[in-house]
């Protein structure tokens, strides 16, 4: 579906300013939006909201259907009178640059299961209403994952396949008896989703009232480690004994990587996916879009093959592609939803048939700029080969900086591309390749926030293959200048992507 020409932040909700050691969905979340309105954007484009597991990525969650309860905020939990002032004296102080999430665990869910408390013993008649509603409405994916998660608590987070046979392989009796004996706790992990998309639905009407729309991230596979896994483990390759991936996702060799990238997750059935009419997929694609407006999909070339790794290999060399009926998959999912607004994430190695899979149901791809430059005038991240169904960035979350980026290049390599944007100052390169996005005839130009603020590497979101020290990045409240928001709006009305009256309705 191509996107009229408009222009966004890509900014995760963690890295909002807060004083409760990482971003929620509170007062700094209005303010950026304002920021967002006041500077001509349209768009916000967001990773995955869900409840992060090992190594705090938004890619490997416990959920791929819930919100991460970290980003509920306390003062807004006051406001409702399910925590009180009091409660969040003696705070400790937290780096204002990055999130310790270790830290604001151990400060954050104490509160949360306070507000829990209260909220049983203080709610009126409506909220209580409200939440039971919620609980239905919301129960083909938040009944399997608040029992998933009581069990992972009263089991000292252990891996779900570790659990005792009967559980582990969810055998009705054993089921039964354990939302019995957890009935409190499964309340209360529900109590946080409740809450969750309360906070986060009253956001999102605030952005949209204002013309601003949500990306939001879908990630192709599931932490093997989750609620999803554990409750429909037959739509994924798994071992049919010890419940581990029999076959594993991945990436094959390539210029980047000797031995491929091995992620561990598990690989889908797509042919039993197929044979239940996709309806774990199609129910993903309707939770999504209950919080955002438009959707993109992180390694859409998986929708027509993907690279499997059998069980026991510790690299990817070993793989083999295997094919997915994408094309089948999406014009199911256009009969049940009807033509959704999907970008495709197709960087990487993409083969002509991957391609042909986005471009037959009009799906928009990705440009990145620190990919433009080094290469031959074909290279196709240059914006004159640019087709206008696209998105343009000039780095993603998993790029460094532009600043950073820039830093990092070979006099040759940065004489090439002050040679291409027709300038000189190393101080002003940020700005340059935004203009250069934004003048590109792309349909959509995203820009991290780090870029338009101009960070270096220590502003870097994350390293791919690293798994210590990512994630974490936040901005101060005084960044957002005025200065900026004018030299920001200035640009986008320039290159004709301004926020205009005409396109307030979402």
């Amino acid at each position: 579906m191509p996107f009229p020409r408009t222009s966004g932040i890509l900014l995760h909700p963690t890295s909002f300013p807060s004083r409760f050691g990482i971003g929620d969905l509170g007062l700094e979340a209005y303010q950026f939006v304002d920021f967002l309105v006041d500077s001509g954007q349209q768009l916000w484009q967001i990773l995955p909201l869900g409840p992060t597991g090992d190594h705090n990525s938004p890619y490997a969650s416990y959920s791929a259907m819930a919100g991460n309860p970290l980003l509920l905020s306390p003062e807004v939990l006051i406001e409702k009178g399910f925590l009180a002032p009091e409660d969040l004296f003696d705070l400790p102080e937290y780096s204002t640059a990055t999130v310790d999430f270790e830290r604001v665990i151990q400060t954050k869910m104490p509160l949360l299961q306070k507000a829990f408390k209260n909220f049983k013993a203080y709610a009126s008649s409506i909220q209580c209403k409200e939440f039971e509603q919620f609980c239905q409405t919301r129960a083909y994916w938040l009944d399997d994952y608040a029992l998933f998660m009581a069990l992972k608590y009263v089991h000292g987070d252990a891996k779900w396949n570790t659990w005792e046979p009967n559980l582990a392989k969810r055998q009705p009796d054993t089921i039964q008896q354990w939302q019995q004996r957890l009935s409190h706790e499964i309340s209360y992990y529900k109590y946080l989703q409740f809450e969750f998309f309360s906070q986060w639905s009253n956001l999102k009407r605030y952005a949209n009232e204002r013309g601003i729309q949500i990306i939001g991230d879908i990630a192709i596979y599931v932490a093997h480690d989750s609620a999803d896994v554990w409750s429909h483990p037959q739509i994924f390759c798994l071992d049919e004994q010890t419940g581990e991936p029999a076959l594993m996702a991945g990436t094959p060799p390539d210029y980047f990587s000797t031995t491929g990238q091995l992620w561990g997750n598990p690989v889908y059935d797509w042919v039993q996916l197929q044979k239940e009419d996709f309806h774990w997929w199609v129910q993903r694609f309707q939770t999504i879009l209950d919080y955002v407006d438009l959707i993109r999909i992180d390694h859409f070339r998986g929708f027509q093959a993907f690279w499997a790794v059998s069980k026991g290999e510790t690299t990817a060399v070993n793989g083999e592609w295997m094919q997915a009926p994408g094309e089948i998959f999406f014009q199911l999912l256009n009969q049940k939803l009807g033509k959704l607004p999907i970008i495709a994430e197709d960087l990487g190695e993409i083969t002509p048939d991957v391609e042909a899979l986005r471009d037959q149901f009009e799906f928009p791809g990705m440009k990145v700029l620190q990919f433009a430059f080094g290469s031959g005038s074909d290279n196709p991240f240059l914006p004159f080969n640019y087709p206008r169904n696209c998105v343009v960035y000039t780095g993603t979350h998993d790029n460094d900086t532009t600043v950073g980026w820039f830093n990092q290049l070979q006099d040759q390599d940065s004489k090439a591309v002050f040679h291409y944007l027709g300038c000189t100052n190393p101080a002003d390169i940020h700005w340059d390749l935004i203009r250069l996005a934004y003048s590109s005839v792309a349909n959509q130009a995203i820009i991290p926030l780090q870029d338009i603020l101009g960070l270096n590497t220590s502003a870097r979101m994350n390293l791919p293959g690293q798994n210590l020290g990512n994630w974490g990045w936040r901005y101060e409240s005084a960044a957002l200048t005025k200065q900026l928001r004018d030299r920001l709006k200035s640009m986008t009305e320039t290159y004709g992507r301004a926020l205009t009256h005409s396109s307030l309705q979402v």
